[in-house]
């Protein structure tokens, strides 16, 4: 007989918070309007984001890097390919991914771009398109394209009766409820951060709740060593009103999402759709300012690093809001190696099966972290050279509360510890935790990895997602 009792599945929706309209960047106008690609009515399905100012809009990506992407990453992908890193809008529908859907679905992708592309100031440009699109929902349907063409088209200027494009919290949440699929609150944030005296703001939604183990990177790329690992849909867009150059966009968004949305996991499945965009407009920097790394290294990172915590909030609403999720757990791997090595154990750990269904039924159960933990090979530090081995006798894993309690050391160099477990129980019931594990390895390499456990409502979702 089970001694697993069914849990209801927390609230999520103190995590859905109003933000004032005074937060978010300048320049940009955007809002979420239903055109018929969900099912339920009035839902929004599509949203419009576009910049309105007078700079050029530097835009980067980080794309799934599945094998089968989506017609709209291979757009988006040529876009920025052709313009160097330049576009002033985006376009996002849900409740059909247009993946795997041949010519027709590369042609709807197109014809959302260009549709969008007419709503854009008449301002001179050299750039044919400067609209990056996506789409989110169920794989190889095509999109009911004219229903979506028809809502573009809606948002064009002098359609008064139509047009709901705006910069208020209501416009931007209304974007960020578009995105969403199976989520059940939209994933709104904005940030304020000053750069050489002066200040900037960025703001940014996503989404995602279930097929979620992002493994993203710039325009191009594929899976480039044996060392990434099949990671997840998730949509997100961040928009700032810095003035930064796009080779310095792409690579701090690349830093960023390494180190947010790559360190996610609900379930450990790869999408074809991932895709992060980053537009920054310039609207709030003075003139002939432009962040970049190679003449203000000290300007960029200050940049960089702004954008990676502001990513890593987008990212850990992501996991909050998993499928079925009950817990919110950070796994924190350290003294290891490298960096990478550190965040291939952690990202094993996230994903074990074992791991995350010990979490749901609250179960000390360290033995299957230590056995996810030693699945994974360390990385020789050079071609040629004999890759590092894990010494068991060094290894200590702790649970620790987030409620400022004491830790729980569960192992401590190799040796088993007298678990106490009713404490063990009392840190495995809260709603946020760590399991930190740490290898003892010359190095100071650490990582940190999102995750949630699996639940019955998990399969439950899961199993009647088409219908």
């Amino acid at each position: 007989m089970s001694t697993i009792t069914l849990k209801p599945i927390p609230s999520k929706a103190h995590h859905h918070i109003p933000i004032p309209s005074s937060s978010f960047p300048a320049g940009y106008v955007l809002g979420g309007l239903h055109v018929g690609v969900k099912k339920k009515a009035g839902a929004p399905d599509l949203a419009v984001i576009l910049s309105t100012s007078e700079k050029p809009t530097s835009a980067a990506a980080c794309f799934t890097r599945n094998a089968f992407k989506a017609a709209p990453v291979l757009v988006s992908d040529e876009i920025l390919k052709r313009n160097g890193g330049y576009a002033r809008g985006v376009v996002v529908n849900s409740g059909c991914a247009n993946a795997v859907t041949g010519k027709q679905g590369m042609d709807d992708a197109w014809a959302m771009v260009k549709e969008t592309d007419a709503l854009l100031s008449s301002k001179s440009s050299s750039f044919e398109h400067e609209t990056l699109v996506m789409s989110t929902g169920v794989i190889g349907q095509n999109l009911p394209i004219s229903q979506i063409v028809t809502g573009i088209r809606s948002q064009a200027q002098g359609n008064d009766t139509t047009r709901i494009l705006g910069s208020d919290f209501a416009a931007w949440e209304s974007a960020a409820q578009a995105f969403m699929t199976t989520d059940t609150f939209p994933k709104l944030r904005s940030r304020t951060f000053t750069i050489g005296g002066v200040e900037y703001r960025m703001a940014g939604m996503d989404k995602g709740a279930g097929m979620i183990h992002p493994n993203m990177g710039p325009a191009g790329t594929t899976f480039d060593s044996p060392s990434k690992q099949l990671h997840a849909t998730l949509l997100g867009c961040i928009l700032t009103d810095a003035a930064v150059s796009p080779k310095s966009l792409q690579s701090a968004l690349t830093y960023a999402v390494d180190r947010s949305f790559n360190s996610i996991s609900v379930d450990g499945d790869m999408s074809t759709n991932d895709s992060i965009y980053i537009l920054a407009n310039g609207a709030a920097a003075p003139d002939g300012l432009i962040i970049d790394e190679q003449t203000d290294k000290d300007a960029y990172e200050v940049f960089r690093n702004e954008l990676t915590e502001f990513a890593a909030d987008l990212a850990k609403l992501v996991v909050r809001d998993g499928e079925g999720a009950t817990k919110f757990v950070t796994v924190t791997v350290k003294g290891a190696p490298t960096y990478q090595d550190a965040h291939n154990i952690a990202s094993r750990i996230s994903t074990s099966a074992l791991v995350k269904t010990a979490l749901y039924g609250e179960d000390a159960n360290w033995g299957r972290i230590l056995a996810a933990t030693g699945s994974v090979p360390l990385l020789p530090s050079s071609a040629g050279a004999a890759a590092p081995v894990i010494n068991p006798a060094k290894v200590n894993v702790t649970f620790v509360p987030s409620d400022g309690t004491s830790p729980l050391p569960v192992l401590v160099n190799g040796e088993p510890e007298q678990v106490d477990e009713v404490r063990a129980k009392e840190i495995l019931s809260l709603e946020d935790f760590e399991v930190m594990v740490d290898l003892g390895m010359a190095g100071n390499g650490e990582a940190q990895y999102w995750t949630c456990d699996f639940s019955y409502e998990y399969v439950r979702i899961n199993g009647d997602y088409r219908s």
